[in-house]
């Protein structure tokens, strides 16, 4: 498969939670990284998403925001990612940053200049990628 998202992660599917229209996903990437999808009742049941199944998580890396220091903060985004940065790509008005999680799962994003600047990005700094629930795009192996 072959995508423009910057973030394909390979899972399976932890949990489900079908409500009326929508239904949470979570999905296990291993080595204790985890996240969280919001996908229409529809989609759950089309793709066949149940515990157990092999999932294909997508997120566009300029839906991944970047925090340092989130404190006392709590934020309605689902999946709060802490880890360090592995790497800091500097272009003309934006950077890619690349956040390896504990467990080994690496999340990229796209931020401008001046937020890497700003959070004081480079390798080996603590960071936390946020994504939204419904930022999360899923797809199953055929």
């Amino acid at each position: 498969m072959k995508v423009s998202a910057r973030n394909v992660f390979r899972g399976k599917v932890a949990a489900t939670r079908p409500g009326t229209v929508n239904a949470e996903v979570d999905i296990d990437l291993g080595g204790g990284d985890s996240l969280v999808a919001v996908v229409t009742l529809g989609s759950l049941n089309e793709l066949g998403l149940a515990v157990g199944s092999d999932v294909v998580a997508l997120v566009k890396a300029p839906w991944v925001m970047v925090l340092t220091d989130a404190g006392d903060v709590k934020l309605s985004a689902r999946n709060i990612l802490s880890g360090t940065v592995k790497a800091v790509e500097i272009g003309a008005v934006n950077a890619e940053v690349t956040i390896a999680l504990r467990g080994g799962t690496e999340v990229a994003s796209i931020i401008t200049r001046e937020a890497v600047s700003d959070l004081g990005l480079k390798p080996g700094v603590a960071a936390t990628a946020v994504i939204k629930a419904s930022h999360v795009i899923l797809g199953v192996p055929r």
